[in-house]
């Protein structure tokens, strides 16, 4: 589970001849003007997007209403490159590091702890960009997944942190547990999947929930190895254990680990999900169902549905080998 990453760098250009600037950078770098909303809402951590304003403009001022361009690099390397090309820009600004936190979605107490903890004052993100200096932090808290990218609606708050971004990203790091203990107190909950297969094809499968699990930010792993379990008496089986650090509902990740066992009717393993040594069995997450296939096949869709493009491909190439077909063309 991610829960905090760097956002992308706001670099503002100033020039006497904005019109020129702004088709240098779509030359320079093969980019399309876009829209504020569009360039955030496409951009990954360390991008860069770019704003060409007049060169009166002697401080950042982030004008909604104005195109921008997402440039795809660090804003060192946008730099050396406008620096190489001998651009026609009088001057650069960077406005203030951008840090994203994800916290949990019942979490009420982030306006609290921010400003008590590091001195953050709410505000807006446009607000932010514009009074934060270029050391300064810009901290969004988002209660969604960090491994894409972020529309602007995702914010949930924005806390301008008057305080080097270096020094902030630290603290932060070292106190992440404290911080969602504090904000979630009785929210965690330990959960145990255990995986057997009677064909004995464990990696395949250890991998396929690995990739889910880490895909969909589920929870922390904290400990995997293998087990014994006891499905009857004086019976015992060898089963591969993952334990995991939630703060999702046990049920909703049964559910979707129940789209990993089938594929149409046939079976690549058994994936038990345990709450406090106790076993959720597959009626509890069955609704309307009446079956584990009709379960399985719900499961399966809302988990595809729910992946990136790149782990379904993942997924259908060991799934693939599992059924001892060829595997899928990219």
């Amino acid at each position: 589970m991610r829960l905090m990453r760097f956002g992308p760098s706001m670099l503002f250009l100033r020039t006497s001849d904005v019109e020129n600037g702004e088709n240098f950078l779509k030359n320079l770098f093969g980019i399309k003007e876009l829209s504020v909303d569009e360039a955030w809402n496409q951009s990954g951590e360390l991008d860069t997007i770019i704003f060409v304003t007049p060169s009166e403009d002697w401080k950042t001022v982030l004008n909604l209403k104005r195109g921008a361009f997402l440039v795809r690099m660090r804003s060192d390397s946008v730099l050396k490159e406008l620096l190489n090309a001998k651009c026609p820009f009088d001057r650069a600004n960077l406005g203030p590091q951008i840090i994203l936190l994800r916290v949990p979605k019942e979490a009420q107490k982030t306006s609290e702890i921010i400003p008590e903890r590091y001195g953050g004052v709410e505000t807006s993100f446009a607000r932010g960009i514009n009074e934060g200096e270029e050391r300064d932090t810009l901290l969004l808290v988002t209660d969604k997944k960090l491994s894409e990218p972020l529309s602007i609606k995702d914010i949930k708050e924005v806390f301008l942190i008057r305080k080097n971004f270096i020094d902030v990203y630290r603290a932060l790091r070292i106190d992440l547990p404290i911080l969602l203990f504090k904000l979630l107190p009785e929210g965690w909950k330990e959960i145990t999947i255990r995986i057997y297969d009677t064909e004995k094809r464990y990696d395949e499968n250890i991998e396929r929930v690995l990739l889910v699990l880490e895909d969909l930010d589920l929870g922390y792993v904290v400990s995997e190895g293998w087990d014994w379990d006891y499905p009857r008496p004086f019976m015992r089986i060898r089963v591969y254990k993952i334990k995991l650090i939630t703060w999702e509902d046990p049920l909703r990740i049964k559910f979707l680990l129940k789209g990993l066992e089938y594929k149409g009717y046939q079976r690549f393993a058994d994936i038990d999900v345990f709450v406090e040594n106790k076993k959720i069995p597959w009626v509890e997450v069955a609704k309307e169902y009446s079956s584990k296939f009709e379960l399985a096949k719900a499961a399966r869709e809302e988990l595809e549905s729910l992946l990136s493009e790149e782990t379904k491909k993942r997924l259908q190439k060991i799934e693939a080998k599992l059924l001892g077909g060829a595997e899928p063309s990219e």
